[in-house]
């Protein structure tokens, strides 16, 4: 196994701002870093390991599993959900692809590269987002991030 997967590995899902999709694992993302390795579950990569530029990216995906649950219809609005186990600054994100996430986040900030957020709906299969900060069009934070 090579030594960029040794140790802790996380279950990631990458979005590319072109719209591809990788799958795999990771054990050395960091948002203090630019670029990390995802090793591809993906049958026709055969384990083979890629070095990912986060500036490439819309977004990292930690998943709780790599098929997610097809039937369920994920929840994307805070008042369609018990909101008491949400810790963090509420945030609506516009991605320049038109998609819209909400979440909290423990710690975003302008002008950071990156962020965390964790899902509204605690049934998702994303157990955090890291976005990248140059992916979106708008953010709405508070009682804005509710609309």
């Amino acid at each position: 196994m090579p030594d960029e997967v040794k140790g802790v590995q996380d279950r990631i899902v990458i979005r590319f701002r072109d719209g591809r999709l990788l799958k795999g694992y990771t054990s050395d993302f960091t948002p203090l870093k630019d670029t990390f390795h995802l090793t591809s579950t993906q049958e026709a990569d055969n384990g083979m390991s890629y070095h990912v530029a986060t500036q490439d990216l819309k977004a990292v995906f930690f998943v709780k599993t790599f098929e997610g649950n097809k039937a369920y219809v994920e929840k994307k609005r805070f008042d369609e959900v018990d909101t008491t186990h949400l810790r963090g600054r509420r945030i609506k994100l516009e991605f320049l692809d038109g998609e819209i996430m909400r979440g909290v986040s423990p710690g975003y900030s302008r002008g950071r590269k990156g962020f965390f957020i964790v899902p509204v709906d605690p049934k998702s299969n994303n157990e955090k987002i890291y976005v990248i900060s140059s992916a979106l069009r708008q953010v709405e934070l508070g009682s804005a991030a509710e609309k």
